[in-house]
């Protein structure tokens, strides 16, 4: 079972302006081959399906709460364009707009006008060309070693994709997201590696980084990297998947440091919310001839809890 906490793995400045065509480009770190849904998907499958877990329980501690934390990449990814699609300050109630006054106009021509059209404006489950992402591009063979092959493979391949998207970025929103999913991507490539060498012998760690980009070198990551960030494998439970220390132990191969299991939970931050925007009826409809206020919603969601048997 998962347990949730509200609030992002990672603290994302506020945006500085709206920035739809970033939020596009985005999309493909989100639903992308390589996008955190195919992380995400890739390990939970292959936790469900894990063969032999008492004698191999190390690894399936691994692969199963890394799975956890991929959870929360997906949410933060998503956040990360509702923030870079709604802009700083959202009006949490607006005055109501006339649909015949064109107020979408401005976003007809953006990469990724189904985000407005389907999405209310939100993040969709597709990559940058709007293409729905897909089962097909999950791998469970139920063969461990190929497995953890895989799973090296799809982090490179994430790492690669973040690294481009990071290199065709200027807002400062998107930049601090791939910073971020850099380090924490990179924890799990090293892992898998780790794992790869302890199951089979073959020093996989020699590969890294791949590609060979310095992580160091990028601003947004040595902040973290100056934190211990990249060191730091998270348990994301309170009492289970205590034996993947046994794989994840040793030093660091970008500045030779020692990697740790912990179970603090990241410091995180809060979620951006897009408030309402009254052009695309979200959260409600609203053309001034049903006012609900503030007040009157607050008062409906207290109804509604005392009626669940809550108080």
């Amino acid at each position: 079972m998962f347990l949730r906490v509200d609030k992002l793995q990672f603290e994302l400045p506020a945006p500085e302006e709206a920035n739809p065509n970033a939020a596009a480009a985005v999309q493909e770190l989100l639903g992308g081959k390589f996008g955190e849904m195919s992380t995400l998907m890739n390990y939970m499958y292959q936790s469900f399906n894990f063969r032999n877990k008492e004698a191999l329980k190390p690894y399936y501690d691994l692969i199963a709460n890394i799975t956890a934390e991929e959870l929360g990449h997906v949410e933060l990814v998503s956040a990360t364009i509702n923030s870079l699609l709604t802009g700083p300050n959202p009006v949490m109630r607006e005055t109501p707009i006339d649909p015949a006054s064109e107020p979408l106009s401005a976003f007809k021509d953006i990469r990724h006008v189904q985000q407005f059209i389907a999405g209310g404006p939100g993040s969709m489950p597709q990559d940058t060309r709007g293409i729905p992402w897909t089962g097909d591009n999950v791998f469970s063979s139920g063969n461990l070693t190929l497995d953890l092959l895989h799973n090296f493979f799809l982090e490179s391949g994430a790492r690669q994709h973040k690294l481009r998207v990071y290199e065709m970025n200027t807002d400062p929103v998107a930049k601090a997201l791939c910073g971020y999913l850099l380090i924490r991507g990179g924890v799990h490539q090293l892992a898998y590696a780790k794992a790869l060498e302890k199951l089979t012998g073959s020093n996989v760690e020699k590969m890294l980084p791949l590609p060979d980009v310095p992580t160091h070198l990028i601003p947004e990551c040595k902040i973290l990297m100056d934190q211990g960030i990249h060191r730091a494998l998270y348990r994301f439970s309170p009492d289970d998947y205590k034996d993947m220390g046994e794989i994840w132990n040793g030093t660091h191969p970008d500045d030779g440091s020692e990697v740790f299991v912990t179970d603090d939970l990241p410091v995180g931050g809060k979620a951006p919310d897009g408030g309402h925007t009254s052009a695309t009826f979200a959260p409600f409809y609203d053309m001034g001839n049903a006012q609900i206020s503030a007040e009157e919603v607050g008062q409906i969601a207290k109804k509604i809890h005392r009626k669940s048997g809550n108080r």
